[in-house]
């Protein structure tokens, strides 16, 4: 059974501590990895984010699971797909991925009530060498996050770790969206914020709090526009790219185990 932790100013963080809570949230990060696997070879020149939608249901549901992001809170497809200067939530549409562009696919399912939730940025075709460097030190931040966090320490590391390797490589960091709790819920305690924040000092990650990290990198600005007509699709405020990738993790005993590895994508320490 799932415990609640209570920390100081009387704020809770779940815990998922028994082996079949943690097997199930294992199998949920394993599927939605297959998801992005399955995915890889359709995001191509030509290909609409509206294909990728439909491909991304019928799999999950072919597979008995759940795709999370379809009517959660109005959201009308099953990912989000964000192409170029679109920093998050993009809806999938009859928009054709063209040479040059990059492209954020983000899915989440729901397997057997547990929940998985994984990016990548894919470029398509060839792409600009500054394109090329974004998604490279986005990568590179999420890795060094998930190496920089151990049992008990503060959600503040990965801020840390993220914006510093995005002022190094001077890309901006989105500050106003960020990864978050998640497991028999989409988005629970704690919020993962990219950036320092005093706030996040009091959460610490203790054997058994599974997260998501996220981080958002941009060309230009930190900043976004406000969400446009559809009330979902976010873009950078100076029309820059973005880019993005996201692992689910578990803290155990032992350090951070990511749920979402794919077989075919790219791995810890990979090149662009």
């Amino acid at each position: 059974m799932r415990r609640l932790l209570t920390l100081r100013r009387g704020r809770r963080l779940p815990l998922y501590n028994t082996e079949e809570e943690r097997d199930g949230l294992r199998a949920a990060g394993r599927f939605n990895a297959q998801l992005l696997d399955f995915l890889r070879p359709h995001i191509q020149p030509g290909a609409t984010t509206a294909r990728l939608d439909q491909l991304a249901e019928a799999f999950t549901r072919d597979h008995g699971h759940v795709p999370a992001c379809l009517g959660y809170n109005g959201f009308p497809k099953s990912i989000c797909t964000s192409i170029n200067e679109v920093v998050c939530h993009g809806i999938p549409t009859e928009t054709v991925l063209r040479e040059g562009d990059i492209v954020n696919v983000d899915c989440t399912t729901i397997v057997d009530g547990w929940y998985g939730d994984s990016s990548e940025t894919f470029a398509i075709g060839e792409i600009s060498s500054e394109s090329r460097q974004l998604m490279q030190a986005a990568f590179d931040a999420l890795w060094a996050a998930i190496r920089t966090v151990t049992p008990y320490c503060s959600v503040v590391e990965i801020g840390r770790v993220v914006h510093r390797i995005g002022q190094e490589q001077r890309l901006g960091v989105v500050e106003n969206f960020q990864g978050h709790g998640i497991g028999r819920l989409f988005h629970q305690d704690p919020g993962i914020p990219h950036v320092p924040m005093r706030k996040s000092r009091r959460d610490l990650l203790y054997p058994g709090v599974c997260f998501t990290i996220e981080p958002m990198l941009n060309l230009g600005t930190k900043d976004t526009g406000p969400a446009e007509d559809d009330g979902w699709t976010v873009r950078t405020a100076d029309g820059s790219r973005s880019a993005q990738f996201e692992h689910q993790i578990l803290m155990t005993e032992d350090g951070p185990e990511v749920l979402t590895l794919t077989e075919r994508g790219p791995q810890e320490g990979h090149r662009f």
